[in-house]
């Protein structure tokens, strides 16, 4: 296909009423990515040099998610639901700049990709004014039907237009579509609401393009690739086949998943070469890991960076802004959060280190934990290079431990250690010999039975 300017347009304007949510439809989230995170990616991933979103009125969280997602994307609103045609219509002034391509998408369709996309697109360079997705259908109640007649695609019913021949039709429109730029605004201004629901059907496109002795095709596409979601119960679907897809494209860049059924992935997640992940495994959105790493079974990752060769878990967690330098150690119920931790440094049982920089080749005994909140504000723990924490201490921030110092196990450390130095913080120890016998014995006096 010849290079060709394409506009986007997606229509998001649904609600939240049959997810049983207050957040809109759209928001709702598989792999981690909102579905209209999903749409808009796919959207340039397919060429789109320019993309729309219309949304309802008073819809602010919708809003603030395209302006996150897609800061350049002009934002529309479709006061009244009068229908998807008339929803497109909304974004007349973006259409009118002129363009050669125009996709129309529904942000409820996370699983539609990029390939599918280019195909209409490639339609319209054959030629096509109006190219449309569809799909054979097992069960095709609830979709519009492709009427195909000798001379090609004659136009889409919708379902509850359909007469009884019509709706025993298997192969049904997808709802996403493409239109021809310098004859879009032409055929959607001639599409009326002459149908049950009164309302401007864009799949009425079809047939005013005939009229127009303009061409107009349907493109096949795996149903999976077109699915809507309306339900909890579509998106738990949707989740499962994203999931699939997304290990599928782990292991074929040579991730070893173990149990790959186990682990859940999130859209962004990166791996490098050689990477292990064990079984029961979960990445939340906004992780990398390097080359030659490992993650061990029953770990959480978000917000996390995993560099060369080091070893996670097992069930360690790694929260937003965790960052692992090569060959590090973080072993079992380990935590971290906001936390550097430079090459070559373990934790390797029963630690917590939060808003802290470990330093190169330390180690943090089991039971230590950064005592980085006060109950209004969080403070930082600076710890050095080849720095020894022994077991079971509580380092009280804001606080800095200088390179190559040892913390004496149970210490609790309130002040700045200089380098090279031994820090204690202990009563002195007690002890009374015979104590415990005496103990002992007055036990069994006084429990002793009459």
């Amino acid at each position: 296909m010849t290079e060709r300017s394409c506009l986007a347009i997606v229509l998001a304007a649904g609600e939240g009423t049959r997810m049983r949510s207050s957040r809109p439809k759209v928001l709702h989230e598989v792999a981690g990515l909102s579905m209209l995170g999903h749409v808009l990616k796919a959207a340039t991933r397919s060429g789109a040099s320019r993309l729309v979103v219309v949304i309802g009125p008073s819809q602010p969280d919708t809003a603030k998610e395209v302006r996150r997602l897609a800061p350049e994307a002009g934002i529309v609103e479709q006061r009244e639901r009068l229908g998807t045609a008339h929803a497109m219509l909304a974004a007349r002034a973006a259409i009118e700049r002129g363009v050669d391509d125009i996709l129309i998408l529904f942000g409820d369709t996370p699983l539609v990709r990029p390939q599918s996309l280019q195909h209409l697109r490639q339609a319209l360079a054959e030629g096509a004014a109006v190219a449309l997705l569809s799909f054979r259908a097992a069960d095709p109640a609830g979709y519009g039907r492709l009427l195909i007649g000798d001379d090609g695609l004659r136009g889409v019913r919708e379902d509850k237009d359909a007469t009884p021949q019509e709706k025993g039709i298997t192969l049904c429109n997808a709802g996403l579509m493409a239109l021809a730029g310098d004859k879009a605004l032409a055929i959607l201004d001639r599409i009326g609401n002459s149908n049950s629901k009164r309302e401007f059907y864009l799949t009425d496109a079809v047939a005013v393009a005939r009229d127009m002795g303009l061409k107009a095709v349907a493109i096949g596409a795996d149903e999976d690739d077109v699915r809507g979601i309306n339900t909890k119960t579509q998106l738990a679907e949707a989740e499962a086949i994203m999931q699939k897809r997304l290990r599928a494209a782990a292991l074929d860049a040579g991730v070893t998943l173990v149990a790959p059924e186990t682990v859940f992935l999130s859209a962004d997640t990166t791996f490098g070469k050689d990477v292990t992940v064990e079984p029961n495994v979960v990445f939340g959105p906004g992780v990398s890991i390097e080359d030659g790493a490992t993650i061990r079974a029953f770990t959480h990752l978000e917000g996390a960076h995993v560099g060369k060769g080091a070893r996670v878990g097992p069930y360690a967690r790694l929260r937003p802004g965790a960052d692992l330098g090569a060959d590090v150690h973080i072993g079992n119920f380990v935590e971290i959060k906001a936390a550097t931790i430079e090459a070559g440094a373990k934790a390797n049982h029963l630690a917590y280190i939060g808003d802290a920089r470990v330093g190169e080749g330390s180690n943090i005994g089991a039971g230590t934990i950064t005592c980085n909140y006060d109950g209004v504000a969080k403070h930082r723990t600076e710890i050095g290079r080849n720095v020894f924490v022994g077991s079971n201490s509580a380092l009280v921030a804001p606080v800095k431990i200088g390179d190559g110092s040892y913390i004496g196990s149970g210490s609790v450390i309130t002040r700045d250690v200089p380098e090279d130095s031994l820090a204690l913080e202990r009563n002195q120890q007690t002890v009374k010999p015979g104590w415990a016998k005496r103990l002992r014995d007055l036990k069994t006096l006084t429990h002793k039975k009459p």
